[in-house]
């Protein structure tokens, strides 16, 4: 089993990157919005929602890590100022490291300009009908921007298997293979 984490802040192409990967692996994708699309309708961005896709989530991992699939990509908006999103990534990682999971974790980092461009993407507004609203999501990203930080400082993530990809001027397709190569899924 194979556990890749792809994080960075929104926009920033972390789903795209993701189905690029899946295309050229085995693994499966699991980006962050498919419990939040699930749901968003239901309860907004609520405290509900954040405690139901959290729980669902976890489940999700537990499951994933105990069957006999190649592996796992989730995507995650990682604020690396705030407590609760290390816990929740380290248990992440126990519960696939306590069934003898490979971890692989990819940040990535691109430019304000480009995450907004990428914001109103064809493909992120398919598979996130929460961001269609597009006026809503820049301000959300630029405020998620001013309140955390969404990239993590120099040798802060102190994993073996760890990428930082600037993916500004390169394109989904040739982030994934490079992941695909580096990392031999």
């Amino acid at each position: 089993m194979k556990f890749i984490l792809i994080f960075g802040p929104q926009a920033v192409g972390k789903m795209t990157v993701g189905q690029e990967l899946a295309k050229k692996t085995n693994l499966k994708l699991f980006h962050n919005h498919m419990t939040i699309e699930l749901l968003e309708p239901i309860f907004g961005f609520s405290p509900s929602l954040w405690k139901l896709s959290t729980l669902f989530r976890k489940e999700i991992f537990k499951t994933a890590a105990a069957s006999n699939i190649y592996g796992l990509i989730f995507t995650y908006v990682w604020a690396f100022d705030q407590q609760e999103d290390w816990d929740f990534v380290n248990e992440i990682c126990d519960i696939f490291e306590s069934q003898k999971a490979s971890l692989y974790f990819v940040e990535l980092e691109a430019g304000t300009d480009t995450r907004l461009e990428r914001n109103k993407s064809y493909n992120r507004l398919e598979h996130k009908p929460s961001k269609r609203n597009v006026e809503w999501s820049e301000k959300e990203l630029q405020a998620s921007m001013a309140q955390y930080r969404l990239n993590s400082h120099e040798n802060e993530i102190e994993k073996e298997n760890y990428l930082r990809i600037d993916n500004t001027d390169t394109s989904a397709e040739q982030v994934a293979a490079f992941i695909k190569d580096n990392f031999r899924l």
